[in-house]
């Protein structure tokens, strides 16, 4: 699939370092979405291929909570000063909260929202949450925040390592904005198939 029928690269790194760190792989991340200098411009099949890949702009990444403010500061600066040097439009940039594979507790709800609150003090576009999270978190944070909902399930697929799922409509009624589904579409035998079924 190619940008012509709407292809966009999600990048899923989560960094989460030191904050001068952070920015450099924000900056590196950002600086995907040109084609680079040292690429030939000879009709090779492989240099074309290489020249085509990297014209992929990067739509979003993501940065871990975790690594607090002035790192999530960090990151959504090197986010929009390389998008600017490179005049691109400057990818979302947004923070994961608490894992999906990390069980539920009494705490969880608390800790996300926190988590968010710190992102959106510190310039980031929105989060990574549970689909569980995620009603509480748009009526917080209104409709210009970004919720993205991992740990997607079809109806009676496997949960597997994942513990706070959510079926793509449970997410989309809740108020996500995108949604991240991997092994049920990568893992099946039609992924083509697969993702009609979710749609």
């Amino acid at each position: 699939m190619g940008q012509k029928q709407g292809a966009k690269v999600f990048l899923d790194f989560k960094f989460h370092d030191i904050p001068q760190t952070v920015f450099s792989g924000v900056v590196s991340g950002t600086g995907l979405s040109c084609k680079p200098a040292f690429i030939s411009t000879t009709p090779s099949s492989i240099g074309q291929e290489i020249k085509n890949a990297m014209l992929y702009p990067v739509f979003m990444m993501t940065v871990h909570t975790k690594g607090g403010k002035e790192m999530l500061q960090r990151a959504a600066m090197a986010a929009q000063e390389k998008a600017q040097e490179l005049n691109i439009k400057k990818p979302y940039v947004v923070g994961v909260t608490v894992l999906t594979s990390d069980p539920p507790t009494e705490q969880t709800l608390e800790v996300v929202l926190d988590r968010a609150g710190l992102a959106k003090e510190a310039g980031l576009d929105g989060v990574v949450c549970s689909a569980h999270e995620t009603k509480v978190l748009r009526k917080k944070f209104g409709r210009d925040f970004i919720i993205v909902n991992p740990g997607i399930r079809p109806k009676d697929y496997p949960a597997d390592d994942q513990k706070r799922t959510a079926t793509a409509q449970e997410a989309l009624a809740a108020g996500a904005d995108f949604i991240v589904v991997g092994r049920p579409i990568l893992q099946a035998k039609d992924p083509l198939a697969a993702v009609s079924k979710l749609i």
